[in-house]
């Protein structure tokens, strides 16, 4: 079956299927199981359905139908930057693919915090509100807010199309509790000490990235056997204990016994060990997805040993089908690649800094960069004043105040001169819009007139990616 099939619809409106399924929910929104690109066109033909969503291509039926589905799994291989996603049944994988996130929300926090205090200056008698606030109970600062919701859009999203009926999250790439508690009770007992040695070791693995830790390895095997060492075992009294943070990845020519000896360079080695902030940071996302009950969940210790005995590459949708409960089971012809898109820039005042001919080199540089370099009242911990060496202003700064909402957004696709370009923004109060040209192009940037342009695709949100 091919993967990309073009059809006009009785509205003359032409539609691109890239996938083996087209997703369809019934004429009261529930989603029943997708159908082939070929039904579906017949299906928009005839007028017996409409279009309601592209990303991926679902349609809608007009008609009442049986509503009989099949239970769906859905996986999600959740993550710092991208998640993966994969539903299967007992016979294929309906959907599957990655979402790439918004990245620069704490960036965008800062500039509006920076905006908020100006304004607020320029009140002298402003009254203090600095202690009228609280946080609610179970707050997340909104860096970590945004990765939480993102996670339960793009299950929503899911959802809506699927009939899914359980939904399977992996929290962790380790049990950290086992780690934690050696002895915890439960099934887990069944498999034996070994398998909770293999937990430990998969983290001591994960957290050194799978390589040797010792700068002067001299290994130059391409897949050296690794090994878990005890770095405390010279201490008096010795310390061998399987805390993560007495343990280290070494590989078996650096781990020898003659290293072990007096003269060996890993007695009173104390290397210093990697920071899982970012791991922290991830765990209190995926943690509070499952915390409701909501999804089951699992960890990727167990994943990555299903995935080596179906010898699958290491992928997000890969993990996600695993998660899913998919062994062999047909996938996709394509994956789904999907990203996160602004949705609106709801910030009416956007500053511009003067610009000075820098008198040193010549260059043009802004304000802030030839600033007096007072931080504080304390004269010590200024820097260097380089007013100074501004020679001439080049352009005035100014603040910019949006009053309306422009007909294009940025990442926006429009059709000009019989060809689609992103958008880049908008021009001369909206009266010119600016084009991101093509690859081959010399220029930075390619101008239109906003009569010359028709809208192609409104972007934002959860969407697919561009070519």
């Amino acid at each position: 079956m091919k993967t990309l099939a073009k059809e006009t619809t009785p509205q003359g409106e032409t539609l691109f299927i890239r996938f083996m399924k087209v997703h369809v929910i019934n004429k009261h929104g529930c989603p029943l199981m997708p159908t082939t690109p070929r039904k579906a066109r017949l299906l928009l033909k005839s007028g017996k359905a409409k279009i309601v969503g592209r990303d991926p291509f679902t349609i809608q039926l007009v008609y009442g139908s049986s509503g009989y589905t099949q239970p769906v799994d859905l996986g999600i291989d959740a993550g710092y930057e991208n998640i993966g996603f994969s539903a299967v049944n007992e016979k294929e994988e309906l959907i599957g693919g990655e979402l790439k996130m918004l990245k620069g929300v704490s960036e965008r926090v800062t500039e509006k915090r920076k905006y908020r205090r100006t304004r607020r200056n320029r009140l002298r008698y402003r009254k203090p509100r600095f202690s009228n606030r609280k946080r609610k109970e179970g707050w997340l600062a909104p860096s970590i807010q945004h990765k939480l919701d993102t996670h339960h859009h793009l299950i929503d999203k899911i959802c809506r199309i699927l009939p899914v009926k359980n939904v399977t999250i992996e929290v962790a790439a380790f049990d950290i509790q086992k780690i934690k508690n050696p002895k915890i009770e439960g099934e887990q007992y069944q498999y034996g000490e070994q398998y909770g040695f293999d937990n430990l070791r998969e983290y001591i693995l994960h957290r050194d990235g799978h390589k040797c830790q010792n700068p002067n390895c001299k290994n130059k095997a391409d897949h050296p056997i690794l090994q878990v060492h005890h770095l405390g075992f010279w201490k008096n009294p010795p310390d061998r204990t399987d805390r993560p943070a007495n343990l280290i990845t070494l590989c078996t020519k650096c781990h020898t016994a003659k290293n072990h000896q007096k003269k060996g360079f890993l007695l009173g080695w104390e290397p210093k060990l990697k920071s899982f902030k970012g791991e922290t940071f991830m765990t209190m996302v995926r943690w509070r997805l499952t915390e409701e009950g909501r999804y089951e969940s699992t960890f990727g210790y167990i994943t990555k040993g299903k995935r080596r005995e179906l010898e699958m590459e290491k992928s997000h949708y890969n993990d996600a089908f695993i998660i899913a409960g998919g062994t062999t089971q047909t996938r996709v012809v394509k994956p789904l690649m999907l990203e996160q898109i602004r949705c609106n820039k709801r910030s009416l005042e956007q500053f511009y800094d003067a610009k000075y001919r820098d008198s040193r080199d010549g260059e043009i540089r802004s304000g802030s960069e030839l600033s007096s370099g007072r931080r504080t009242r304390s004269i010590k911990l200024n820097s260097e004043n380089l007013r100074q060496y501004r020679a001439h202003k080049v352009s005035p700064g100014r603040r910019a105040i949006k009053k309306k909402r422009y007909p294009y957004k940025q990442r926006d696709l429009v059709l000009f001169e019989g060809k689609a370009y992103e958008v880049v923004g908008m021009q001369n109060l909206g009266t010119r819009l600016s084009l991101k040209p093509d690859a081959n192009s010399k220029t930075k940037y390619k101008t239109a007139a906003l009569s010359k342009v028709k809208p192609l695709k409104r972007r934002g949100g959860i969407c697919e990616q561009q070519a």
